[in-house]
């Protein structure tokens, strides 16, 4: 089964199934199918009616525990552990991780029982088994492969007759990238240029891995090579750290980062309204503290200009001060400070930092019913690896989407256009990926035997889309002088 939801255009390349007839369904029916099935019947329903059903219950469930009718969610999950199985269909092993979220959430709301019932947990760090997962996410989608190879392309492009280069990592955790681009700049036809490539990750093991990796393929081809470890988690990073050199080209890689600064800039708006609201109680700027609840740091900033007559240009974007409340922003202007030469972000392409949780439940309901639908056709349901990703990744993913809110939410995924639109007010212009790039990641995904998965061009940048839903970004950018 290919779970995918219809576009607006009406165009599909897929066949009918739940989440596609779901989706022309109108959300204020009043019923789905029956939500008072007995439980005996629900084993003998068909794979699609399931489907159904299963995002009826989801939905339901969802409302219940928004509105805090915890008796009804507890009802809805009642029906919801009958269906949902992570070794079933699709749907299915969907349905068990959002199923798990939703519990996780309603016990979150009771801070006593949660702290109660996780006080004797054993937290372990496993830093192997979390290497082994990454690498398995890696093999089993060409997302990282394309976000790579794109990478690369965009930073050989650049660094074309530069003699010393710098490439910072944002997150160190694949030597392929690396070993790829060390064996591309020894091909190029000036030689290769003095390497140096700065990692950061917050666990020694990985980065010690990764420079093993590194250093010895760079002595094999005999290439002038330099490894920076910085045992640092990303939000925790000084630049002074990275000991960017004068003298040096530098290309930023940032691959899955950027979003986890949001959290950050969500808990500062919350106490900056706060504030606002205790020192002006009148309400005279509540329309001002209202769209800082909902929009982003960017948008309350560039608000703030255009009220005070400031308009900015394409080339007076860089001088912008940066916006007090903006986490994501002050980095990336710190990071526009040391004038890369080219800064590649890929991110997820979508919309799971709603403010409310039916915005993020049907969003992400989306987004991972074409990722599990990846899996469905590509990897065997008893794979144990399989079970690996859905359940530490994905299943991960959606119960910090789901269950989690504040700082605490750290998974907040945004589209390629708010992307875009904060590394434009950072300083940045885009840099469209060449014609010979989207040419190489075309012919990854048909050589590898991904079929399923496209590339769209949009705005000079990669979206990676399941059949016609897109996943993940690739954007390149240079410093906007």
């Amino acid at each position: 089964m290919v779970a995918m939801f219809q576009e607006d255009n009406g165009t599909s390349s897929v066949a009918s199934s739940p989440l596609q007839v779901f989706s022309t369904m109108s959300l204020n029916r009043p019923t789905l199918l029956a939500s008072s099935s007995p439980f005996h019947c629900l084993k003998d329903l068909k794979p699609e009616e399931r489907g159904l059903y299963l995002i009826h219950l989801l939905l339901t469930c969802a409302n219940h525990v928004a509105s805090g009718s915890l008796q009804n969610a507890n009802a809805a999950l009642e029906q919801l552990s009958h269906l949902a199985a992570p070794d079933g269909d699709t749907m299915q092993r969907i349905a068990a991780y959002f199923t798990e979220a939703l519990a996780n959430r309603i016990l979150k709301s009771w801070p006593g029982l949660y702290k109660a019932l996780n006080a004797t947990q054993i937290r372990t760090n496993n830093v192997s088994e979390e290497i082994h997962v990454r690498r398995l996410f890696f093999e089993m989608f060409p997302i990282l492969k394309v976000s790579y190879l794109l990478t690369n392309r965009a930073i050989l492009e650049a660094m074309e007759g530069e003699k010393m280069v710098h490439v910072v990592d944002l997150d160190a955790s694949e030597p392929a990238q690396w070993l790829a681009l060390i064996q591309a700049f020894n091909s190029r036809p000036e030689g290769p240029p003095h390497l140096r490539i700065t990692g950061v990750h917050h666990q020694k093991e990985v980065l010690e891995q990764m420079a093993h990796r590194l250093i010895e393929e760079a002595e094999k081809l005999d290439i002038p090579f330099q490894f920076n470890p910085v045992v640092c988690r990303l939000d925790c990073l000084n630049l002074e750290q990275l000991r960017v050199k004068t003298g040096e080209a530098l290309a930023v890689s940032s691959v899955l980062q950027l979003h986890t600064f949001l959290a950050s800039d969500d808990d500062l708006m919350r106490k900056n309204c706060a504030l606002r609201f205790q020192n002006n109680p009148s309400g005279v700027d509540l329309q001002r503290v209202l769209m800082m609840s909902h929009g982003s740091a960017a948008e309350a900033h560039e608000n703030d200009m255009s009220n005070n007559g400031y308009s900015p240009s394409g080339d007076s974007a860089s001088s912008l001060p940066l916006p007090s409340s903006g986490r994501t922003d002050g980095f990336l202007n710190a990071i526009w400070g040391l004038s890369p030469k080219v800064m590649v972000v890929t991110e997820q392409d979508s919309d799971h930092n709603g403010s409310t949780l039916m915005e993020r439940l049907l969003e992400s309901l989306y987004t991972y019913a074409a990722l599990f639908d990846c899996l469905e056709t590509k990897v065997p349901r008893t794979s144990q690896d399989r079970i690996k990703v859905e359940k530490m990744l994905f299943g991960e993913e959606i119960k910090n989407i789901i269950a989690c809110e504040g700082f605490e939410r750290r998974e907040r995924h945004e589209k390629l256009e708010k992307w875009s639109q904060r590394i434009d007010l950072a300083g940045f212009g885009n840099v469209p990926l060449s014609y010979y790039a989207m040419l190489q990641a075309r012919r990854l995904l048909q050589g590898c035997g991904f079929d399923g998965y496209r590339i769209k061009e949009e705005s000079g940048c990669a979206v990676i889309c399941w059949q016609d839903r897109p996943l993940y970004s690739v954007s390149a950018w240079r410093c906007r002088k």
